[in-house]
C-alpha cells in the first residue's frame, strides 16, 4: 500500500481482502467484519481532512473494525505510515486542566485485543483524571470525550492491559482487580497480571467482566466505603464467569500502592471476601 490516501489505501485493502464495498450516501460502504455482519451498509468509510474516516453503525465505533482488518489508529492518516508516530496521543503534553496551571503526570493507554489504543486517560499533579479517544483529525490526534454530542459512547468499554489479560488466560494465570491504573502498575511491579476500570470506583460493568470469564480473580478492594461498594459490583459482575474469586484489602494504608509502599508482599493481603466458587467447580455441587 504505497498511496498517501489513506482512503485509497482502505479500499484497495477492502478489495484485496475480497470484501464487497458500494457507495452510499457519500460514503463507502462495507459490512461489519467486526461482528460478522451480513448487512453490506454496516460500516461507512468517509474521506475526511488528513486521512479517513470509519465508523460501523452497530458497534458505534471504528477499534473492532480496524482490527478485524489489521489497521491501527495510525493508518488512517493520509501521510504516509513510516512516517508518521503510531502512538502518537502518548506525545502530547496537554491537558483540560492545563489552564489551571496543571501538569501531566501519567498517561494510560486503553488497548484492544490487539494492542491498538482504545481509549486513554491522563492524570495531573492535582489528581485531575481527563479521558481522550484518538481522532485522526484533530491536531493532537485526540478528542477529550469518550462519548459524542448526544452521549452516546463512542469507543468500546475495554478493561485496562487488556492484552496482558489475554495472555494470563492462556497462561492460566491469576488476574488482580484494583480501582485504579496507579494500583494496577504497583501490582504489575510485583509480577502480578493487573486491571482496573477507566474513571474509578463505580464504572466497573459486565462489558469489562466478559474478558476475565473462567479465570481466577482477585480483587484488591480500597479501603473506604466507595472502594467496599466497587469491590461487591465488581464480584456481582463476576459470578458465574470467573473460575474463583477472591477479595482482599491493603495490609496498610488505602490500596495497593499503600499496601506495597509499606514493604508488603502480594501474599500479605489481608482477605476479607470467602472465594467465590466457579458453577462448574465439583465443589460447588
Amino acid at each position: 500500500m504505497n498511496d498517501t490516501i489513506a482512503f485509497n489505501r482502505l479500499a484497495d485493502h477492502l478489495r484485496d481482502l475480497g470484501e464487497p464495498t458500494r457507495y452510499q450516501g457519500r460514503a463507502l460502504r462495507t459490512r461489519g467484519l467486526c461482528h460478522d455482519g451480513d448487512s453490506p451498509s454496516t460500516v461507512a468509510i468517509s474521506r475526511i481532512q488528513g486521512g479517513v474516516g470509519v465508523f460501523c453503525h452497530k458497534c458505534q465505533g471504528n477499534a473492532d473494525f480496524l482490527a478485524a482488518i489489521g489497521w491501527t489508529e495510525a493508518d488512517l492518516f493520509d501521510e504516509p505510515l513510516p512516517e508518521r508516530q503510531r502512538d502518537r496521543p502518548a506525545d502530547d503534553m496537554w491537558i483540560p486542566c492545563k489552564e489551571r496551571g496543571h501538569k501531566r503526570v501519567a498517561q494510560y493507554l486503553y488497548r484492544g485485543e490487539n494492542g491498538a489504543v482504545v481509549h486513554g486517560v491522563t492524570r495531573c499533579d492535582h489528581k485531575c483524571f481527563a479521558q481522550w479517544r484518538p481522532e485522526p483529525t484533530a491536531k493532537s490526534g485526540r478528542r477529550w470525550s469518550l462519548n459524542d454530542q448526544q452521549g452516546n459512547r463512542l469507543v468500546r468499554v475495554v478493561p485496562y492491559r487488556l492484552p496482558e489479560i489475554l495472555k494470563a488466560k492462556t497462561n492460566d494465570r491469576v488476574v488482580w482487580i484494583c480501582e485504579g491504573e496507579k494500583d494496577a502498575h504497583a501490582l504489575v511491579d510485583h509480577g502480578l497480571v493487573a486491571t482496573c476500570n477507566a474513571g474509578g470506583a463505580g464504572k466497573w460493568t459486565a462489558e469489562h467482566a466478559q474478558f476475565l470469564e473462567g479465570m481466577d480473580v482477585t480483587i484488591v478492594a480500597d479501603r473506604d466505603e466507595p472502594g467496599r461498594r466497587h469491590a461487591e459490583h465488581v464480584v456481582e459482575t463476576l459470578i458465574g464467569l470467573a473460575r474463583s474469586i477472591y477479595v482482599v484489602q491493603a495490609k496498610a494504608g488505602k490500596d495497593a500502592a499503600d499496601h506495597f509502599a509499606a514493604g508488603y508482599k502480594d501474599h500479605q493481603f489481608h482477605q476479607v471476601g470467602a472465594p467465590v466458587p466457579y458453577p462448574g467447580d465439583p465443589e460447588a455441587q
